[in-house]
C-alpha cells in the first residue's frame, strides 16, 4: 500500500494551514503517479470498475491500465508523436479515457479532454485552436470528427474505440498488437500535461494549459472535502463528465492517485433513480455531485441503506435547505468547494473538523492564499463585496491560456488571479459566493447577486431549479426576474405570489423578484451552470 496522504489526522483548520507547505518534486508525471507506481506495488489492485449500460461490470487493474497505456504510447511514438504534441480525448466515462491520458503523459504529450455532447462547431474550434494531431473517440462520435477533418490540417490520426472504418485506427486492436514495454519520459513537474477549455460564457473558449503538478495542487482540498481521504473501503464516483475539470480532477484522477477504486459509467441524461441504484449497488462511498444533480436527486426518495461516507459539491452555492436534505436523505454533511478551470479547489468546507457555514463555500484551503479584492488588486474590508482572487504560487494554477498571452495577462492583477466571481469574506475567513461579475443585478442602486435568491426559491418543495436575472427597467435600471422549473405535478395556482413573498420574508424586500416565470427546462452550459445570459434575453 502506497501512503500518499498529506494530512495524517484531523486537526484545527488553522493548525493545518500553518503547518502546510507544498511538496512538489522537480520531476513528476501524472501517469507514473496514478498508474505505473500502483502497478509496480500492487499490480492486481482494482483501479476502475466500469459499469456498462444494463448494469454489468468490468474491472480493470492498475497493471491493465499500465499495459494498455504503454502499448498506446508506443503506437503514438511509432506515428511520430512526441513531447508537446496534443491528443484529444472525445470519450464518455470509461477506462479508455484514462488509458489515453496516461499514454499521452508517458510520452510527454498534452491531453485534451473534450465533451461528447459537443457539436461540430465546438469540436472544430477546440481541435483547431489546440492543433491536436490525434483524436481518440468512439463509434458514436467519430462521425463528428470525420465531418470536420478537412478543416483541421494538424489532425493526422483518429483512433476509434469500437469498430474502426476508413481513415480511422482501431484503439483496442492496436493496443493488442503493440508492445507493453515503455519507459515514460522523465517530465518536469512544470512540463505541460493537460489543456482544458473554459466554457466560453464570456467569449470564445480559452484553453487553460496545466502542468503535471496540476494534479498535486488538488490533493489538500480533496483530502479535506472527503474527510481525510482515503480511508479503507473508499470507492469514488461522479456523474460529472471526465471532460471537465470537476469530473476529471475532483475525483477521477485523484482516486487513481490514492489507489481508490473509481467507478466509470456512461450516464447520458442524469437520472436520479439510476444514480441511487449505482451508488447502492457499487457501494460508492465518495461522491462529487454538482448542485444541479443534488437538486434533482432531492426530488425522489433516497434508498435508506446507502453507505455514502462523503459528498462534495461545487459550482454554485447549495444553501441551508439542500445541506439539511443531504444530512437527512444521504446521511452526510455535503462539503462545498470552489474553484475554476484556471485554478481549481482553492476554497472548501470540511464538516468533520467543524469547517462549514451554510451559505458559504468554505475557507481558503491549506496552501492557498485567497482574498477579496477590488479592481486595483487591493484587499477590500472584511464583509465587503469584491472579486474572489487567488495568489500565485499554487501548483493547481494554470500556466497560461493556450496561444493567448494577452488574455493570460488580463487574468491577473499583480500576483492575484482574478476569478471573475464576486464574493464576501467574513471575519472567520468564510467566503460567500455572490455571483459572476457579469451576473450582478443592479436595481435601485443595489448590486444584487442571484445566488441567495435562487437558494431561497429552491428551498420551496415545489421548485426544482431556479435562476434570477436582471431585466431592464426604466426606473430601477434593472428589476429582478426569476425563472423556475417545477417538480412533476406541482400545483401552480398562487405559486408566483407565494414565492415572491418567500423571498421578501426570508431574504429582503429589495431583492425579491418582481416577476416569476415557469419554464419547462433550465438552459445550462455543458458544465451544468445556468446560462443566465440566455434567460436575460428572454426578458
Amino acid at each position: 500500500m502506497i501512503n500518499r496522504r498529506i494530512f495524517d489526522k484531523p486537526a484545527d483548520w488553522q493548525i493545518l494551514r500553518d503547518g502546510f507547505h507544498w511538496n512538489v518534486p522537480k520531476h513528476f508525471n501524472i501517469a507514473t503517479a496514478c498508474c505505473d507506481s500502483w502497478a509496480a506495488a500492487e499490480p492486481n489492485k482494482v483501479a476502475i470498475i466500469h459499469v456498462k449500460q444494463g448494469g454489468a461490470t468490468k474491472t480493470y487493474s492498475f497493471q491493465q491500465l499500465r499495459a494498455g497505456s504503454n502499448a498506446l504510447a508506443n503506437g503514438f511514438r511509432a506515428l511520430g508523436m512526441q513531447k508537446g504534441d496534443r491528443c484529444a480525448v472525445l470519450l464518455a466515462q470509461s477506462p479508455e479515457v484514462m488509458i489515453t491520458h496516461f499514454a499521452c503523459h508517458k510520452l510527454g504529450m498534452i491531453s485534451l479532454p473534450l465533451f461528447t455532447l459537443f457539436g461540430a462547431d465546438a469540436l472544430e474550434y477546440r481541435l483547431s485552436d489546440s492543433g491536436a494531431r490525434v483524436v481518440v473517440t468512439d463509434e458514436e462520435n467519430v462521425h463528428k470528427i470525420l465531418g470536420i477533418k478537412d478543416k483541421l490540417p494538424a489532425l493526422e490520426h483518429i483512433y476509434v474505440v469500437g469498430r474502426a472504418g476508413k481513415d480511422t485506427r482501431d484503439f483496442w486492436l492496436e493496443i493488442g498488437q503493440g508492445s507493453q514495454n515503455f519507459t515514460p519520459v522523465d517530465t518536469l513537474s512544470t512540463d505541460p500535461a493537460i489543456i482544458i477549455y473554459t466554457s466560453g460564457t464570456t467569449g470564445p473558449p480559452k484553453g487553460a494549459l496545466h502542468a503535471h503538478e496540476f494534479l498535486l495542487g488538488h490533493l489538500p482540498a480533496v483530502e479535506l472535502q472527503h474527510e481525510f481521504f482515503p480511508k479503507p473501503g473508499d470507492v469514488g464516483w461522479t456523474p460529472a463528465d471526465w471532460a471537465w475539470v470537476g469530473g476529471l480532477m475532483n475525483i477521477a484522477m485523484v482516486c487513481l492517485y490514492y489507489g481508490v477504486p473509481l467507478i466509470s459509467h456512461r450516464m447520458g441524461k442524469f437520472d436520479p433513480e439510476a444514480a441511487y441504484h449505482l451508488i447502492k449497488r457499487q457501494n460508492v462511498k465518495n461522491l462529487f455531485l454538482p448542485p444541479t444533480a443534488l437538486k434533482i436527486m432531492r426530488q425522489i426518495n433516497a434508498p435508506a441503506d446507502l453507505s455514502i461516507r462523503t459528498v462534495m459539491s461545487g459550482g454554485e452555492s447549495l444553501g441551508a435547505d439542500l445541506l439539511d436534505w443531504g444530512r437527512e436523505a444521504l446521511g452526510v454533511t455535503i462539503n462545498e468547494t470552489y474553484g475554476q478551470t484556471e485554478c481549481n479547489l482553492c476554497l472548501t468546507s470540511s464538516a468533520g473538523i467543524g469547517v462549514q457555514k451554510p451559505g458559504t463555500i468554505g475557507k481558503p484551503v491549506p496552501g492557498f492564499d485567497v482574498e477579496i479584492i477590488d479592481g486595483d488588486g487591493i484587499k477590500v474590508a472584511t464583509g465587503e463585496i469584491g472579486e474572489i482572487a487567488i495568489k500565485r504560487g499554487t501548483p493547481v494554477m494554470f500556466r497560461e491560456y493556450w496561444k493567448q498571452p494577452q488574455k493570460t495577462a488580463e487574468k491577473f492583477v499583480g500576483d492575484w488571479l482574478k476569478t471573475g466571481d464576486l464574493g464576501v469574506m467574513d471575519e472567520e475567513g468564510y467566503v460567500t459566493f455572490s455571483s459572476r461579475d457579469d451576473d450582478v443585478i443592479t436595481s435601485s442602486g443595489y448590486r444584487i447577486g442571484p445566488t441567495e435568491i435562487e437558494n431561497c426559491l429552491t428551498g420551496h418543495p415545489d421548485v426544482a431549479l431556479a435562476a434570477a436575472v436582471g431585466i431592464p427597467d426604466p426606473v430601477r435600471t434593472e428589476s429582478v426576474k426569476a425563472f423556475i422549473v417545477l417538480r412533476d405535478g406541482a400545483p401552480t395556482a398562487g405559486l408566483e405570489a407565494e414565492l415572491i413573498a418567500r423571498v421578501r420574508s426570508r431574504i429582503s424586500v429589495h431583492v425579491a423578484p418582481r416577476a416569476i416565470e415557469i419554464i419547462d427546462a433550465m438552459p445550462m452550459t455543458a458544465t451544468g451552470k445556468i446560462m443566465r445570459k440566455e434567460l436575460r434575453a428572454r426578458g
